[in-house]
């Protein structure tokens, strides 16, 4: 604990602060919310906290348990900015203490995001860590909020990823490239809920995922009418559950047609080669898979790596860009990769300095270690994190000045297969001064990938859909109190099992007082549940009294 701490730490040190209520998307009340578009972000702001608070839980369904515990945390948030690096970090560790048959739990929860600009605009580091509890259904879909007494049905996620990337120019060739690596873990939850009759799901445990990807380029209308460009990419993903392993390497030519002075077309050609591979589970005498002690399959070690899914050959798309002014940007682009059809597009829009609008559509070819470390890495570097008043843990969402900010809301299942993953996503967030707004939401489809004659050979081709919806809130009511809203809906639909459907949601609300400089109290109460088909379904209600105070 104390080695992961200090891990946290230093990412929280160099993804520093930024300004608890703001967070550079607003102002102080004076000047009536607005601010001007030039206005300078805060160099550095660092913000720790110790708190104190006690908690009553009331199960409604499907028992009728009242537990009550205390909890005592400490925490930082924090974040920095300037004109070639920025970052932001929030970090708790809480200890609850419970009493009577409440359980005592320690949590670690954060979501870091940084760029340091190494040799500005030309050589800079990008880092990123996410740790949160989630709560894990029979089917392996997941749930965020408060828990009650369940927490041996919940689990801890880590992920970090961290890299060098390089922009530079030789006469009118620009030249740019990336290397990224990254680790994500599940802990094995003591306890799943699952229907009668089910088999225990493989839980994901650990993965290390590898990016490299390097680009040469001219633009449009330098050398020649149009741009030109060749670029080639290596992903690489190994998964610890039964050695799963994704390798993916590609080499592209691209061009870009100028049609207007805010539209070009766009598209490119090349060469593909994509193999997915794993091994099985160790057999007992019956030829029944054998379990470890943390109910994880056991992998054979001493038979060949089976090829799950391969293709090779050629890769294509086209499609359009438009970026009308600074502010807006859309693309969307068609074509054929992993040996079929693909769609993916995005659209940025922020009228205005307080306003951000981010549509994304994807597919590609991954595991939850490459998607948590994809979240993670579409995460802007200006962030506001919104956390359960009532469990202290990370809301769907946060409030980000660009990019995507639902890091936690759509992880969906904590299946271990690789798989094939489509979707959309989309985010809105406003800032008014005195008060910040944001929902996000998406869709997101897996089909999974298993080799024949394995333990995971009845998933092959299986499909899971996750549509959630996130959304966050606070409005600072004077300059010493304000009320926090968060929420978050998620419907799962697993094609895999008899498990059925899930729906998980959570909602809260926190009143906060200013009592004296630095102290303050909090009062807030929760909902948090989740309903199956086969199996009973579970909510709970919770409220809370604490105080915090920040140095």
């Amino acid at each position: 604990m104390r080695k992961l701490l200090s891990s946290l730490t230093v990412i929280g040190l160099l993804a520093a602060p930024l300004p608890l209520a703001a967070q550079d998307g607003g102002t102080d009340a004076s000047d009536g919310g607005e601010r001007s578009e030039r206005s300078p972000r805060r160099a550095l702001e660092v913000q720790p906290y110790i708190e104190a608070a006690q908690v009553i839980s009331a199960e409604l369904t499907p028992g009728d348990d009242v537990v009550t515990y205390t909890q005592i945390a400490t925490g930082v948030d924090a974040g920095f900015g300037g004109r070639n690096s920025s970052g932001s970090v929030s970090l708790r560790y809480e200890r609850r203490i419970g009493y009577g048959d409440a359980n005592d739990v320690d949590t670690v929860s954060g979501i870091a995001r940084a760029s340091l600009a190494l040799v500005p605009r030309a050589l800079s580091f990008e880092i990123g860590g996410l740790a949160s509890r989630t709560r894990i259904d029979g089917n392996g879909a997941t749930s965020v909020g408060a828990f009650g007494n369940q927490d041996e049905a919940t689990s801890q996620i880590y992920s970090v990823f961290g890299g060098p990337s390089f922009q530079t120019r030789q006469g009118p060739v620009e030249l740019s490239g990336s290397y990224q690596a990254g680790y994500s873990r599940v802990e094995s939850p003591n306890a799943l809920v699952l229907a009668p009759g089910d088999d225990p799901v493989d839980i994901f445990d650990d993965s290390i995922v590898q990016n490299a990807n390097v680009r040469a380029g001219i633009a449009p209308r330098t050398v020649l009418p149009v741009g030109l460009g060749l670029g080639a990419g290596w992903n690489r993903q190994d998964v610890g559950n039964l050695d799963q392993r994704v390798d993916n390497k590609y080499v592209r030519g691209d061009v870009t047609l100028p049609v207007s002075r805010t539209v070009a077309l766009v598209g490119g050609v090349g060469y593909e080669d994509v193999t997915v591979s794993s091994r099985d589970a160790i057999l007992d005498d019956a030829g029944n898979a054998v379990l470890g002690s943390d109910g994880r399959f056991l992998t054979d070690t001493s038979q060949p790596r089976e090829i799950a899914f391969e293709t090779d050959g050629l890769i294509w798309d086209v499609g359009v860009m438009w970026r009308p002014s600074n502010r807006t940007s859309l693309s969307a682009t068609v074509g054929r990769r992993y040996g079929s059809t693909t769609y993916y597009g995005n659209l940025s829009y922020a009228p205005n300095p307080r306003t951000n609008v981010n549509v994304a559509v994807y597919d590609n070819l991954t595991t939850l270690g490459g998607q948590l470390n994809s979240n993670l890495g579409g995460l802007g570097t200006n962030f506001q994190a919104f956390r359960n008043p009532i469990s202290g843990d990370l809301n769907g969402c946060v409030a980000s000045d660009e990019g995507g900010n639902c890091a936690l809301a759509g992880i969906g299942s904590l299946r271990s297969a690789v798989f094939r993953n489509r979707g959309v996503t989309g985010s809105v967030s406003r800032n008014l001064g005195r008060t910040t707004l944001g929902v996000g939401l998406g869709y997101d489809r897996r089909s999974y990938i298993a080799a024949a004659g394995t333990v995971f050979a009845d998933i092959d081709g299986l499909t899971e859909e996750n549509y959630w919806v996130s959304a966050y809130g606070n409005r600072q009511l004077d300059r010493r109190s304000g009320v926090n809203f968060g929420a978050t809906a998620t419907w799962f639909e697993s094609g895999l099992d008899n498990s059925g459907d899930g729906f998980g949601y959570s909602a809260n609300m926190s009143y906060y007082r200013e009592i004296i400089d630095g102290l303050s109290g909090t009062a807030a109460l929760g909902l948090d549940g989740i309903s199956r088909d086969e199996v009973d379904n579970f909510a709970i209600i919770s409220a809370l009294l604490g105080l915090r105070y920040t140095f």
